[in-house]
């Protein structure tokens, strides 16, 4: 019997391998995001030298959970003068679109079960880098129709500065990355962890991984680049109109996104799951690298100050893209004179 359902499977396996994945990944990173939360607090009550959540279970574990029962029950309100179809869709799409984003990110060889080989990811492409910048910039599209949709003006003028902010800062991104492209000549992330087993690119490619890295901030919206929230100017800007859970979605994107980023830098500058010190258990390198890549985005939260919106965009488009456009030139052209001559 067993055998008889094992060779009908057998031709799907294929499928029955990817939905697992899929939902793996998925509740994954919706469970990472509260610890996240949680963590966050912690670490910032200790950097600003207060207390953070310790009230709620022990070591204040139990906050994270009272803030999603909060959320769950919490009174869900829309404007009657709000687009409803739009209102309800942004959430998804930036939640959708964080989510998707992350199933092209590797973080460990593959394994064998039953003579299947299985990667440790969602999808191996060949074009894995342009794929995942490609689908977070999909998510922009959530942040503008939530703007757009809540018919508020202040709202409206939070998404539109999101949008302005992500298209600046994504071209140092891609600048930055093609540094490493040119180095490992490949846009599949596996082979690019594979071509930096001897050394890390973080240090022949230092400026453009400080480049990177100051463009990921900004693309995830973190402090002090988190201008479309601008507390003190827009009262939270894009999101002013949500509520409960689906206020709490646009969190939970923003924190996926931080995730993703951080597992990105890992993997194009840190050598991802090469440990370069004898340890051998590649995922928990991998996790480990990217745990203080998290706690670099909290520690910077908690210590540099929101700056100006348009000192942030004279920032981006006057240094970090002219800075990452000569430094991309500088490293195509030892690339040709230097490594292949």
């Amino acid at each position: 019997m067993i055998d008889d359902i094992l060779n009908f499977l057998d031709p799907y396996w294929w499928l029955i391998i990817g939905v697992v994945k899929a939902v793996i990944i998925a509740v994954g990173l919706l469970s990472t995001v509260p610890l996240l939360v949680w963590l966050e607090r912690r670490l910032m009550g200790r950097f600003q030298v207060r207390l953070g959540p310790n009230r709620v279970g022990p070591l204040g574990l139990g906050q994270a959970l009272a803030d999603a029962i909060k959320l769950l029950f919490k009174e869900n309100i829309v404007q009657s003068s709000a687009d409803k179809f739009l209102f309800y869709l942004a959430p998804a799409v930036v939640v959708f679109t964080a989510i998707v984003t992350f199933s092209a990110i590797p973080f460990g060889e593959p394994f064998e079960v039953g003579g299947e080989s299985i990667g440790l990811w969602g999808a191996n492409l060949n074009i894995g880098l342009l794929f995942i910048f490609a689908v977070s910039s999909m998510g922009i599209y959530g942040i503008v129709l939530a703007g757009l949709s809540s018919n508020n003006k202040y709202s409206l003028m939070g998404g539109l500065r999101s949008s302005a902010q992500m298209i600046s800062y994504e071209l140092t991104l891609g600048l930055s990355a093609l540094c490493v492209v040119l180095m490992s000549g490949s846009l599949n992330l596996y082979d690019i962890v594979k071509s930096q087993s001897d050394m890390p690119y973080a240090i022949p490619l230092f400026p453009a991984f400080v480049l990177f890295f100051i463009a990921g901030v900004a693309e995830t919206n973190r402090a002090p680049f988190d201008l479309p929230e601008a507390e003190q100017e827009l009262v939270a800007g894009f999101f002013t109109e949500y509520s409960g859970m689906k206020f709490a979605m646009f969190f939970m994107g923003e924190y996926i996104n931080m995730i993703t980023m951080s597992a990105l830098i890992t993997i194009l500058f840190l050598g991802g799951w090469n440990s370069y010190i004898g340890f051998d258990i590649p995922i928990l390198v991998f996790a480990f690298k990217v745990f203080l890549l998290l706690c670099v985005f909290i520690w910077l939260r908690s210590t540099f100050p929101r700056i100006r919106y348009d000192r942030l965009m004279t920032f981006g488009w006057k240094i970090l893209l002219p800075t990452s456009l000569v430094t991309m030139l500088a490293y195509s052209a030892i690339k040709v004179l230097v490594i292949d001559a």
